[in-house]
């Protein structure tokens, strides 16, 4: 399945994406929120698609898409999990998975426009796969116990401001990290009955020229591996959201520069969906 979120910020509509279709998924619920996803959902939206009760959302092509879930109580982050990109970050591969967090408001659709924040001269793209957390998950006995804690899958651009992150930070990076809207996250969240989250391709692009181009297989840490470890420190509530770091191709890592007023990033996980956010000036934002 994969669901969306369909209206003006505040206001969106849930959906269940079948094909060209987007069903109205009010008389199921009032959005893709914790409750929800901790609610059998799938089961509970199957029961009401057999029965005739979703009914197409009138003018939902012409609709703002927004970020497919609900504000997360958290955003966690996992940093450096390509071994290509720590080295391009000027850093070893890490043994145990590094972790960071960005604010609940840095989730916004996936075509929002960005602001760059005021006095930055070092905003970065990452493409990144998210996990979205559908029960409760605390202090699991083994990774292989993540999928039934595991809602399912989304497309994030961790946007990073990497003199913020990195020369102001007191060495923690979550100042880089946590600028309002931050983290364009869909369009869609798709069930992990419908990938294969080991084998995604996860692309991006600036400008429409070509930046990053990898695997998830070629993560250090995989999604089950992730949940499982993070679940040691943090009870992760459905609904939360959690990033499993970027490949090599960003600015940071020297080959490109980073992102002015008027660039456009893309960025697309195979079968998650597409995005594509304008950055714009502070100034103009204001």
């Amino acid at each position: 399945m994969k669901f969306a979120r369909l209206g003006a910020p505040g206001s969106e509509i849930p959906v269940l994406v079948d094909g060209d279709r987007h069903l109205d998924l009010r008389p199921v619920t009032s959005d893709v929120n914790g409750d929800f996803l901790a609610s059998d959902f799938r089961a509970r939206v199957a029961s009401a698609l057999d029965a005739g009760e979703l009914t197409e959302l009138a003018g939902a092509a012409e609709l703002r898409i927004g970020a497919p879930i609900a504000r997360p109580s958290a955003v966690i982050c996992i940093g450096q999990n390509y071994a290509a990109h720590a080295r391009e970050s000027g850093a070893e591969p890490p043994t145990i998975p590094i972790m960071f967090l960005k604010t609940p408001n840095t989730v916004v659709g996936p075509n929002d426009a960005v602001t760059i924040p005021r006095g930055s001269e070092k905003t970065d793209w990452e493409v990144e796969l998210g996990i979205v957390i559908g029960e409760r998950a605390a202090y699991l006995d083994s990774p292989s116990e993540s999928d039934a804690h595991i809602a399912g899958y989304v497309v994030a651009n961790d946007v990073s401001e990497r003199a913020f992150q990195m020369e102001v930070s007191g060495g923690q990076w979550s100042k880089g990290k946590i600028a309002f809207g931050f983290n364009p996250t869909g369009p869609w969240l798709v069930t992990p009955d419908e990938v294969d989250v080991d084998e995604l391709r996860l692309r991006s692009w600036v400008n429409g020229e070509p930046r990053q181009d990898s695997h998830t297989n070629d993560m250090i840490f995989d999604a089950r591996t992730i949940v499982h470890h993070l679940s040691q420190y943090v009870t992760l509530e459905p609904g939360d959201l959690i990033l499993t770091g970027t490949p090599q191709g960003v600015a940071f890592g020297g080959k490109f520069p980073y992102l002015k007023a008027g660039d456009v990033v893309e960025i697309e996980i195979e079968g998650l969906g597409h995005q594509r956010q304008e950055f714009v000036a502070w100034e103009a934002a204001e």
